[in-house]
């Protein structure tokens, strides 16, 4: 009888141990971070008011073969974002022959001065840099803007808060035939900026 008694102590004492061991804490702890500002930036880009930084709503009449009309303004880049490029664009809400014609109708060229150009006067404009001069668009028809709008070289208004004193030069060609002779377009000339490419912040 005390044989089995003793037994039976023991295994109920192991089946308690067994148990115990599924008793444990569950500690925590929570922290929190600031709270940061995320905000987007701006593509901005202006020429400004019309006047002596804008004489691109300015046309031209009576032209002749190898006549210019040139156009002073100023492109700026007035957001936060730098962009990727600047195009040129072209549209003719009244269409002629000077804008759709690849060799009579109209040429365009854009060039830039490091100083700003001074303007004439009085019209018609003419401008002249005491600068340095950059073609930023070589002499290209109207009619091939129109169907391909070019991106601009060597702008300094690519970086955010930079600004580029340009001139455009409107051109009959020398060489243009009877075909173009009392044609009329109306011209609405637009600049496109791209932004940047992504970047990691």
């Amino acid at each position: 009888m005390r044989a089995k008694v003793a037994v039976t102590a023991v295994t109920l004492g192991g089946t308690a141990a067994v148990v115990g061991l599924g008793t444990f804490g569950a500690w925590t702890s929570t922290t929190t971070a600031e709270a940061p500002t995320y905000s987007a930036g701006t593509v901005t880009l202006d020429y400004g008011a019309l006047g002596t930084t804008n004489r691109l709503s300015v046309g031209a009449s009576a032209m002749a073969p190898g006549d210019t009309a040139e156009r002073g303004f100023t492109l700026r880049n007035s957001g936060s974002l730098n962009f990727a490029t600047v195009s040129l664009g072209i549209t003719a809400p009244t269409t002629s022959l000077l804008d759709s014609d690849v060799a009579n109708g109209l040429t365009v060229k854009i060039q830039k001065c490091s100083t700003g150009w001074v303007e004439s006067a009085q019209t018609p404009y003419s401008y002249t840099c005491t600068g340095t001069t950059t073609t930023v668009l070589t002499d290209t028809p109207v009619a091939t803007v129109k169907a391909t709008p070019p991106a601009l070289t060597g702008l300094s208004s690519l970086t955010a808060g930079a600004s580029d004193n340009l001139k455009a030069t409107f051109e009959l060609p020398a060489a243009a035939d009877n075909t173009v002779q009392g044609q009329s377009s109306d011209l609405s000339v637009t600049f496109t900026a791209t932004q940047r490419t992504r970047t990691d912040k």
